[in-house]
């Protein structure tokens, strides 16, 4: 079953390869788009099945021994991030089908999609430190040309402030694995964790994981390092946004996971009180902005933000109840936020603006898209019955457990403030009637493409918070697989 762990990453580069051969027929890389991200969940979904039946699965690329080759490692929260990738890269892939204009699609966009699902999926699955930084600037790189193609000026600012912090942070990585390796002589994760155990350099270590806490955190658009987020997630194709907001800031906390629960754990007392102190105040400024502001996308952005906060409050609480609640929010929060993307870009096609002020009359003429609408936002939110109110009820039933009332105070007090800027949008997009102007109204219909994933999307967070029980009882155990016992 090693084989298994290659497919994530061998069907998208694969893919991108053919696509590139086939560089001035669009039709078939629109088409083999939307297979290869077919094939990709069902891989994924397939490494989770054996993972969850048969536990951590490895594999030593050209049969070079652990810890000196490269090692692909799945263990249920390296599958379950694999499917979430598949998930989101075949939504996006169908969507982009009735949103991506052919000037775009001409120069290279499915062939860069399907680099960034290569990339995510290998940061999913790298058993080592350094390659984990290579898959990172594998996903800048896709991500830039993303972001900037089609050159608009929009695009390209945002793009400038993106691509400058996450170089600097790619650099502070890299200058991290270089002293780690420099003290411990090691890059492969499970031999990291050992050896770290043997420094006799207690304050070295702290200050190692300081730096990578910084590198991951603007990855993660974490507190105070997330200015190039609202700046620039806005400004690309819809489909992009959607595909951003779901997956590359979670990598970055995936990688704070991994580190701060199998490498950085000598001095826990220090370490995790600052990163559920962070998460706190990247909570509030995520969601005070969101408040603040009037253009659709731009206010989602903000709300990757706060979200991200919730992710860090699992991290830093510690508990395998509150680690388990951290991997349960990911699957909700990037089901809801690409979901909400996708809405708003629907929202665009029929109406011609993403500013609140000029939308209006959408639930009394698309009902449906009012429902797709409030299912991932109210989710998001945290009500009842759907899944972003069990995601959050854990959370805070373990900042409870752990007697950490400011930090469930400050999760509380933002849950309201989501669901007060979710209902901005509602008011202003769907619930005022109509302005009498339809001069910025679009003339174009909206396709099935938009819809069909949207509708998946949406829907899978309520089918999730139906599904609680079963999805938890995997968070938990996957949380206890990062523990390893402790």
């Amino acid at each position: 079953m090693g084989g298994l762990l290659v497919l994530p990453i061998l069907i998208p580069l694969l893919t991108a390869v053919a696509a590139l051969l086939a560089w001035k027929r669009r039709s078939f890389q629109r088409a083999l788009s939307v297979l290869s991200t077919t094939g990709l969940l069902g891989a994924a979904l397939w490494l989770l099945v054996v993972v969850w039946q048969n536990g951590t699965q490895t594999l030593q690329v050209g049969n070079w021994p652990a810890p000196f080759g490269i090692t692909l490692v799945a263990d249920l929260l390296s599958a379950i991030m694999v499917v979430l990738a598949g998930l989101i890269g075949l939504a996006v892939a169908v969507y982009s089908l009735g949103s991506m204009d052919p000037d775009r699609e001409q120069f290279g966009y499915y062939p860069l999609l399907q680099v960034l699902l290569m990339g995510v999926c290998g940061a999913f699955l790298t058993g080592d430190l350094f390659n984990l930084y290579v898959w990172f600037e594998v996903m800048l790189i896709a991500s830039f040309v993303l972001m900037t193609l089609g050159g608009e000026r929009a695009q390209l600012e945002g793009a400038i402030k993106y691509v400058t912090l996450n170089l600097m942070a790619s650099a502070l990585f890299l200058a991290g694995v270089g002293i780690l390796y420099g003290v411990t002589g090691a890059l492969n994760m499970a031999d990291l964790a050992r050896r770290l155990e043997q420094v006799r350099q207690p304050g070295l270590v702290t200050a190692l994981a300081l730096l990578f806490l910084i590198a991951f955190g603007i990855k993660a658009a974490m507190f105070p390092l997330f200015f190039w987020l609202p700046a620039s997630y806005h400004t690309p194709p819809v489909a992009v946004s959607a595909l951003f907001s779901g997956l590359l800031t979670k990598v970055g906390v995936y990688a704070l996971i991994r580190v701060f629960t199998l490498l950085f754990v000598q001095d826990v007392e220090f370490t995790h009180t600052l990163i559920l102190v962070l998460a706190g105040l990247t909570m509030v400024t995520g969601v005070l902005g969101a408040v603040a502001q009037t253009e659709f996308r731009r206010l989602l952005s903000f709300h990757i933000i706060s979200q991200i906060g919730y992710l860090l409050m699992g991290l830093g609480l510690f508990t395998p109840v509150a680690l388990a609640g951290t991997i349960f929010f990911m699957v909700h929060v990037i089901l809801a936020k690409s979901a909400l993307f996708l809405v708003s870009g629907i929202v665009y096609r029929l109406q011609g603006s993403y500013d609140l002020k000029k939308l209006g009359g959408l639930y009394r003429s698309q009902p449906v898209l009012a429902v797709l609408f409030l299912f991932p936002a109210l989710s998001l939110a945290g009500l009842p019955p759907l899944s972003g109110f069990f995601a959050k009820l854990s959370l805070i039933w373990a900042g409870l457990e752990a007697g950490q009332y400011g930090i469930v105070a400050v999760a509380l007090g933002v849950g309201l403030l989501t669901l007060f800027s979710m209902m901005k949008i509602w008011d202003q997009a769907f619930w005022k009637p109509a302005m009498e102007d339809d001069s910025t109204k679009s003339s174009q219909s909206s396709s099935w493409a938009l819809w069909l994933p949207t509708v998946a999307l949406a829907g899978l967070t309520v089918l999730l918070g139906f599904a609680a029980g079963p999805l938890f009882a995997l968070s938990r155990q996957a949380a206890e697989q990062l523990l390893g016992g402790r």
